[in-house]
C-alpha cells in the first residue's frame, strides 16, 4: 500500500490526513496551537509550536492508522496563506508570525494609498494590511529591527514549513501562496523589484518560486518515517480546497468556511482584473501552466461562531447553537456585522467596527445568535454578487467545505439568500485533500479522472421567495452602508 499524507496547517491548528492509494481518507489527526492576541487586538502565532505540531500530527496519524513507516509515498502541504513570519538562516524564528487576520500594518498601507493603483495593477490585489507585503514591512521595521538581524528570511507558513522540514535545504514557495503576498507580478510571474522597494522588502529574503506540483524537497519528519519522502505539492489552503473540490474548469466556484472564508472562482488561463472589490490571484501552477481565479476573502465567518461561544458565552456547543437558531423569531430583523478587524472583500474598509443593527424590544439571545450565523451567509452572498458582475458568469452551484457546513440552517440559508445550489462533499478536509491529491497525481499514484469521481455530495436548493430575499438583503445592505 502506498499512502499519501496531506497536511493542512490552518489558523486554529494543524491537520495530518492519511489517504490510501485509491484516494480514500483513512485517518485524520488534529493538533491545535495557541492564538496570541494582545491588548491591541494583534493576532500572532508561535511558528516553532506550529512546526512541532506538524511533526506530532504526522507521527500520530501514521501510528494510529497502523501504516508502516516505509509506506508513505509523498506529502502535500496546504497552509494558512497570508500569515507571515521571519527567521534566521539557522531556522531560529525572529519573533512570532503576524496572522492573516491581523491589521497591525494598516499605518503602513495608509501612507501608501497614492500607490494603490500600481499595486492593484501589478498584483491583482487591493492595497491592504491583510496581505504579507505590509506584514513583512511591519516585521522589518519592528521585530527584525529590534533583533538586530541583518540577513534574514521572510515567508508565509508554507516556506517556513518547507525550510524546517528539509533542514534548511529548500527555501521555496508555490505560485498560489506567492500570488497572495502582494509582491508577485501576476503578468511576469516573478517577484516584482519595484514592489519590493516600495514595501522595503529585500528581494534576497524572499523564497524561490516553484510550481505547485513541484518537488519542494524531502523530509522524514525528524525520523517519523523510515526514509525521506518528497514534498510533492504546496498550495495555499483555499487553493487546495478549490483543487480538492474538483473546480478545475472555468466558472466553477467554491467557498471554504473556516475561521474566515475564501470564495474562489476559476477564471481560466488569462489574467482578468476585478472592478468590484475582488482580488485576482493564481489558483495554482502545474507543470509551468497557470490558472487564475477571482477571490473574495472574509475575515470573520466561522470565527463568529467562536465569538458567540467563547467570548460572549451565548452558547456552549454547536448543538446549543442549532437549538438557539431553531427557537429564534424568524421575523426578527436583527443584523450582526462582524467587522472585528475591519471589513475585507468586497468592501475593503479597514476602519469599520462590528455592530448589531435592527434590534427590536423582542430581540433576545436567540435572535442575536441567529443574526451572527446569518452574517456568514450575507457576507458570502456579497462576494458572489461581485463575482457574477466581474466574470459575467451566472453562478448556479456553490461548492462548499469547512466545519460550519455541518450546520444545516446555515447551509439552507446560504442557498436561499444567494439563490444558488449549495453542494457539500463527502469529506470536509478539502484543503488537505487538494494538496494530497495533487501530490498523488504528481507521483503517478492517482489518476485525476478517477480519484475525483469518488465524491458523494449533499445538496441544498434555494426555496426562499424572491420578495423575502429582497427584504432580508435590503436590511443587511442598510446596516453595511452605515460603515462605509
Amino acid at each position: 500500500m502506498n499512502y499519501i499524507i496531506g497536511i493542512d496547517q490552518s489558523t486554529q491548528g494543524t491537520k495530518a490526513v492519511l489517504f490510501d492509494e485509491e484516494g480514500v481518507l483513512v485517518k485524520r489527526v488534529d493538533v491545535k496551537h495557541r492564538q496570541w492576541i494582545d491588548e491591541n487586538g494583534w493576532v500572532s502565532h508561535d511558528i516553532n509550536e506550529i512546526y512541532q505540531n506538524v511533526i506530532l500530527s504526522v507521527e500520530k496519524v501514521v501510528k494510529e492508522a497502523g501504516a508502516p513507516r516505509n509506506s508513505i509515498a509523498a506529502v502535500g502541504i496546504s497552509n494558512q496563506r497570508e500569515t507571515t513570519a521571519a527567521w534566521n538562516h539557522d531556522g531560529t524564528p525572529l519573533g512570532k508570525a503576524v496572522v492573516w487576520q491581523c491589521s497591525r500594518a494598516k499605518e503602513i498601507t495608509d501612507k501608501m494609498q497614492d500607490l494603490a493603483a500600481v499595486v492593484k495593477d501589478k498584483t491583482g490585489l487591493p492595497l491592504s494590511p491583510y496581505f504579507p507585503a505590509a506584514k513583512m514591512a511591519w516585521l522589518i521595521r519592528n521585530t527584525i529591527k529590534e533583533s538586530g538581524a541583518k540577513d534574514y528570511l521572510l515567508g508565509t507558513m508554507d516556506s517556513w514549513l518547507v525550510y524546517k522540514l528539509t533542514s534548511g535545504k529548500s527555501y521555496k514557495t508555490d505560485y498560489s501562496n506567492a500570488s497572495r503576498t502582494q509582491l508577485l507580478n501576476l503578468h511576469s510571474l516573478q517577484w516584482d523589484v519595484e514592489l519590493c522597494e516600495m514595501f522595503g522588502v529585500p528581494l534576497k529574503s524572499l523564497p524561490e518560486l516553484a510550481d505547485s506540483n513541484s518537488v519542494f524537497g524531502y523530509t522524514d519528519f525528524e525520523g517519523v518515517l523510515q526514509a525521506p519522502v518528497p514534498i510533492h505539492c504546496v498550495l495555499g489552503d483555499s487553493h487546495g480546497a478549490l483543487f480538492g473540490q474538483g473546480c478545475h474548469k472555468k466558472g466553477m466556484i467554491k467557498t471554504t468556511y473556516g475561521t474566515g472564508s475564501s470564495i474562489m472562482m476559476n477564471i481560466g488561463e488569462e489574467f482578468r482584473a476585478s472592478t468590484c472589490g475582488l482580488a485576482t490571484s493564481l489558483a495554482w501552477s502545474m507543470d509551468g501552466s497557470v490558472t487564475y481565479v477571482f477571490e473574495g476573502n472574509i475575515n470573520y465567518t466561522g470565527a463568529v461562531v467562536t465569538w458567540l461561544q467563547e467570548d460572549m458565552g451565548l452558547v456552549r456547543s454547536t448543538v446549543e447553537l442549532e437549538k438557539a437558531v431553531e427557537h429564534a423569531n424568524k421575523k426578527d430583523t436583527t443584523v450582526l456585522i462582524p467587522a472585528f478587524s475591519g471589513l475585507s472583500a468586497p468592501y475593503w474598509n479597514d476602519r469599520a467596527k462590528a455592530m448589531i443593527y435592527g434590534m427590536t424590544r423582542t430581540t433576545g439571545k436567540n435572535e442575536v445568535i441567529k443574526a451572527g450565523l446569518e452574517s456568514i451567509a450575507y457576507q458570502i452572498k456579497d462576494v458572489l454578487d461581485a463575482m457574477e458582475k466581474d466574470s459575467q458568469i451566472k453562478i448556479k452551484e456553490l461548492r462548499v467545505d469547512g466545519g460550519p457546513t455541518k450546520n444545516k440552517y446555515l447551509m439552507q440559508f446560504q442557498s436561499d439568500i444567494a439563490d444558488v445550489t449549495v453542494s457539500i462533499p463527502q469529506w470536509e478536509e478539502l484543503s488537505a485533500i487538494g494538496a494530497a491529491y495533487m501530490a498523488g497525481i504528481s507521483q503517478g499514484i492517482y489518476q485525476k479522472d478517477t480519484v475525483f469521481a469518488k465524491d458523494k455530495r449533499i445538496y441544498f436548493k434555494a426555496g426562499m421567495k424572491p420578495e423575502e430575499r429582497f427584504e432580508k438583503c435590503r436590511n443587511w445592505e442598510a446596516a453595511i452602508s452605515l460603515l462605509r
